[in-house]
């Protein structure tokens, strides 16, 4: 038991992050589909897109929080400058992943099942990597 507390303490900062994301993950999910199994229809292009869009907020607005205070333990008054900092980050990410997958599926035509899935986890390792990075060196800076 000592071993892992040890193992926690040296890696902490990272092991939260992904405990985050994790979290994020799931809060985004459940918003999109809480949406689309509810009142919104997924075969309705703008609905679908409407669910997409007010689940991405949900879930920078809790990946924020959740950075600021558990992985981060930022103590800066600047809220604004982070806030924005945080967006600008998740929005600079969220580019990168479409960019990725219309490179790679729609130009390139790598539209199989088994393609996609393959892009949208390279794209996912991309945008962790890049959203850890961009939250450390840029918005919770010390």
């Amino acid at each position: 038991m000592k071993n892992i507390w040890s193992i926690y303490h040296k890696y902490e900062e990272i092991i939260n992050y992904l405990i985050v994301g994790g979290l994020t993950t799931l809060i985004s999910l459940a918003v999109k589909y809480g949406l689309l199994f509810t009142f919104m229809d997924a075969s309705n292009a703008v609905e679908l897109q409407a669910a997409v869009i007010i689940s991405w907020i949900v879930a920078v607005a809790f990946a924020y929080f959740a950075n600021r205070i558990f992985v981060f333990h930022s103590k800066s008054k600047q809220y604004l400058k982070e806030v924005s900092g945080f967006v600008a980050g998740r929005i600079a990410t969220l580019i990168l992943e479409m960019v990725i997958m219309w490179f790679f599926v729609t130009l390139l035509g790598m539209d199989s099942n088994l393609w996609v899935v393959i892009w949208t986890i390279v794209a996912q390792v991309l945008v962790i990597v890049g959203n850890y990075i961009i939250s450390k060196l840029f918005v919770f800076k010390k």
